[in-house]
């Protein structure tokens, strides 16, 4: 029989056992707080630092802004943008550009500006400047020239100073320097009566851009109010074209010569082949151009050949070049039949040679 100190016990047992469960309750509900706090307090030393980093760097732009304000305009100009961009270079050019054209203006290759004729007048313009094209191999047809139409020696200083200029015109040798060369300069250190090109290939198949050097190294050498272009088996009357010069001058964009047209080649292989004939169309026929044996143009005509040279289009032959580039301009084209060398008119002023 359980006594009643065994049944007293047994009770404290029953009554201590669920006061310890919830000691152990408490104290682990106690803990999180405490865990929370610590995790809100590294949460907030880290929000507090970014805050003082981004003011750090704050005051740092801050006074880097301020150092630089005193030499940065508020206002770019056009000429820090440019820089800014990297386009300085580019700004000049066009300085550059917009200058040539401007002084190529007052020079008068526009015949509305007669101002630079005026001037030009003052400054006792040459008449004429004549270009008798040749070869390397054409010295026996330059002798004849020289003892015939061609003054040479001190009549052909005279006749510069009464205005006209006459000159072989001719290339450099494919192998500059070479015997061909040499014997162009022998012969002009003799006779001083050739305009040599410097810049120019002599060849055949070279023949078309020679029109732009020889106008261009005419037009910078000598101040003429004509420029003409001749063939080496071309005899001129020179009397004849310098009265004819001489009735003209004055004139602005003048285009002289034997206006003719003609069939356009395209037959490769054949003479007078046109490489770019399917420019001309489904008639392949040449617009109104002068022939290549004699031309004349005006200085204002010579002069825009000398500024545009390098953007100038050239075909096959270089009257059809002349020509083409005259169509593009308010130029008057003088239709003569003197200047028709190969016709029967008594009164021409050139004949094949």
């Amino acid at each position: 029989m359980e006594t009643l100190a065994s049944a007293m016990r047994r009770e404290n047992r029953r009554s201590k056992a669920p006061s310890s469960s919830s000691s152990a309750t408490a104290l682990a509900s106690g803990r999180v707080p405490l865990v929370m706090a610590f995790l809100s307090c590294l949460a907030w030393l880290y929000v507090a630092g970014r805050l003082w980093q981004d003011a750090q760097t704050r005051a740092i732009l801050s006074g880097l802004l301020e150092k630089s304000s005193g030499s940065v305009p508020k206002v770019l100009s056009v000429e820090d943008k440019l820089r800014n961009l990297g386009c300085k270079a580019i700004g000049r050019k066009i300085v550059e550009a917009e200058m040539d054209l401007t002084k190529a203006k007052s020079e008068g290759y526009l015949w509305g500006n007669r101002t630079a004729t005026l001037d030009s007048d003052k400054k006792q313009q040459l008449l004429a400047v004549i270009g008798v094209y040749t070869g390397f191999g054409s010295r026996l047809k330059r002798n004849v020239f020289r003892g015939s139409w061609m003054p040479r020696g001190d009549a052909l200083k005279k006749l510069e100073e009464k205005g006209v200029v006459i000159r072989f015109v001719i290339g450099r040798s494919a192998n500059r320097g070479d015997s061909l060369d040499r014997n162009i300069d022998d012969e002009n250190r003799q006779t001083k009566d050739f305009l040599i090109l410097e810049s120019h290939e002599e060849a055949a198949e070279e023949l078309p851009s020679k029109a732009k050097f020889f106008f261009s190294a005419a037009v910078e050498t000598w101040d003429a109010e004509f420029y003409v272009k001749v063939e080496d088996n071309i005899n001129l009357d020179l009397a004849g074209l310098i009265e004819m010069l001489e009735g003209r001058r004055g004139s602005q964009g003048l285009y002289m010569g034997c206006m003719k047209s003609g069939v356009v080649i395209s037959e490769e292989g054949q003479q007078w082949y046109e490489p770019d004939w399917w420019k001309f169309g489904d008639s392949k026929t040449y617009f109104r151009h002068a022939s290549g044996s004699l031309f004349i143009l005006s200085k204002n005509l010579a002069r825009y050949i000398n500024i545009n040279s390098a953007s100038l289009q050239s075909y096959a032959h270089d009257d059809i070049s002349v020509g083409s580039w005259m169509m593009g301009l308010n130029a008057t084209y003088v239709d003569d039949d003197r200047l028709c060398c190969s016709s029967s008119r008594q009164e021409k002023v050139c004949s094949n040679a």
